[in-house]
């Protein structure tokens, strides 16, 4: 079978397509042949070992696990003998996380692993990105923010991935949204529910006279620093990105600043997050925006397309 590595930090140039042997599943385990995978921004970030103090825990000087790719969606192929949750033939998606990558043509799986049945009503490409964008900003909406009805949040970075499940997330939980992106995304980001949207060519978050219960930054391109006049008393500050200042922050104003690793997550919890969005999905409430779509032998492509940092949505590997 084919899967994507990359066996030292680097641009694109530095991932291999290569044949590796399909794995047998374990009696735990079940085998799932991959329809569509993600590319995201933490891939091209591990890829690149940026920040570079994030090289101590994925390799000092060339990364430890070489795959890539989180999250999927596939058929199951074949099931080891102690499986009672899946079967021959189901469509299932989730996320494969420290070891082998999603960018291949088949992973093997542990049932107690981030694994679910696909809802029927959305496409393998819709489901692949599930477990990165929606989870995490659901995470980060429903346990740091803790968002309820009429609270007012400012989602930086709302055309991509983690923003546009953010806009949707916080509308489902019924809050005011106001969405900051680039000119050409903002009817984009409208369309996904947002109440407001601020063009951040032309206004600067610091500069603005409301003031937000939750500042989530999807991007990592701002701070508590630089935020904390539009928050609320008890309003918070929120980022998935970790910088070295971050954490900094974090220590300085515990209460007011909030970062997680969303998929290092106990799995239990993770599950019970996931079964919420499936359940949002099959009612039709969530939808997955793709930006584009890249056949495995191209995934360079899709990284260079990340690098550009004009991902509206989420970008997909397809598998034939």
């Amino acid at each position: 079978m084919k899967a994507a590595i990359y066996t030292k930090y680097g641009s694109p140039e530095v991932i291999q397509i290569v044949d590796v042997e399909i794995p047998s599943p374990k009696s735990n385990e079940v085998l799932i042949k991959i329809k569509a995978s993600s590319v995201t921004r933490a891939d091209t970030m591990m890829r690149q070992g940026i920040p570079k103090f994030g090289r101590l825990f994925l390799g000092l000087f060339k990364p430890k696990n070489t795959a890539l790719g989180t999250g999927f969606s596939g058929v199951v192929k074949a099931i080891g003998s102690q499986i009672t949750k899946f079967k021959v033939g189901d469509e299932v998606f989730g996320e494969k996380l420290f070891s082998t990558g999603s960018n291949s043509d088949f992973l093997c799986m542990s049932e107690n692993e981030l694994l679910e049945n696909k809802p029927k009503n959305i496409s393998h490409i819709e489901a692949a990105p599930i477990c990165d964008g929606f989870l995490t900003s659901y995470n980060f909406l429903k346990e740091h923010a803790k968002l309820k009805k009429g609270q007012h949040v400012l989602i930086n970075g709302a055309s991509g991935s983690l923003g546009s499940a953010a806009v949707q997330l916080a509308k489902i939980m019924g809050a005011k949204v106001t969405g900051v992106c680039s000119t050409k995304n903002i009817d984009f980001v409208l369309s996904l529910g947002a109440d407001e949207v601020l063009d951040y060519t032309i206004i600067k978050v610091n500069e603005l006279q409301s003031k937000y219960d939750v500042v989530y930054d999807t991007v990592g391109k701002l701070s508590y620093s630089n935020t904390k006049n539009v928050l609320k008393a008890n309003g918070i500050f929120m980022t998935p990105v970790l910088r070295v200042g971050l954490l900094w922050q974090m220590l300085r104003h515990p209460k007011k600043v909030k970062f997680e690793a969303t998929g290092i997550k106990k799995t239990e919890d993770l599950k019970r997050l996931l079964n919420d969005l499936v359940n949002f999905f099959k009612q039709g409430k969530l939808h997955t925006h793709i930006d584009k779509k890249y056949h495995l032998m191209d995934i360079r492509y899709a990284h260079q397309h990340l690098d550009t940092g004009r991902k509206v949505g989420n970008v997909v590997i397809i598998n034939p």
